[in-house]
């Protein structure tokens, strides 16, 4: 019995499905969520001109902030007890780790995620952040194919 699911999200259609997984497994288990977004560092191109990476961070950050209102705003609707955080990510971050360290922190007896997320096509069989987390993790995981959330396919307990 689950009753502490943290979720990656990422803003993906996949993640997405892996995030409607995690609310129907808390909703079975009345467990509670986390749903954790990582803003990761835009690339640096130093030697273009006129480049701000700043303008691209901004962009990154705004994507992180709407996508974790959408996800507390679904949690709300469903009545699952949770909250989302959203963390900044430097360069040297790896996101997996970052990942697998939230989910030590909150104690989570399950991972949810989705098998490819933004980055899905550096992979042919899993998310390289998936495949990742998968190798590091000391709790169970659930991985979330895309297919599923591509096809609608419901996920029970």
């Amino acid at each position: 019995m689950f009753k502490r699911i943290i979720v990656a999200i990422d803003g993906s259609r996949t993640s997405q499905g892996a995030f409607e997984a995690a609310l129907d497994l808390a909703v079975t288990h009345q467990a509670v969520v986390q749903a954790y977004y990582v803003v990761e560092s835009g690339p640096m191109f130093l030697d273009v001109p006129g480049y701000d990476p700043s303008v691209l961070q901004k962009g990154l950050s705004e994507q992180g902030a709407m996508v974790a209102r959408e996800a507390a705003d679904a949690m709300k609707a469903r009545g699952v007890a949770g909250d989302v955080v959203t963390v900044d990510a430097t360069a040297s971050d790896d996101v997996a780790s970052l990942v697998i360290g939230a989910a030590r922190a909150f104690n989570a007896d399950l991972l949810v995620m989705g098998t490819h997320g933004r980055k899905g096509f550096k992979r042919l069989i899993l998310g390289s952040v998936a495949e990742r987390c998968l190798r590091q993790a000391t709790l169970p995981v659930l991985l979330v194919p895309s297919a599923a959330a591509i096809e609608g396919d419901a996920i029970t307990a």
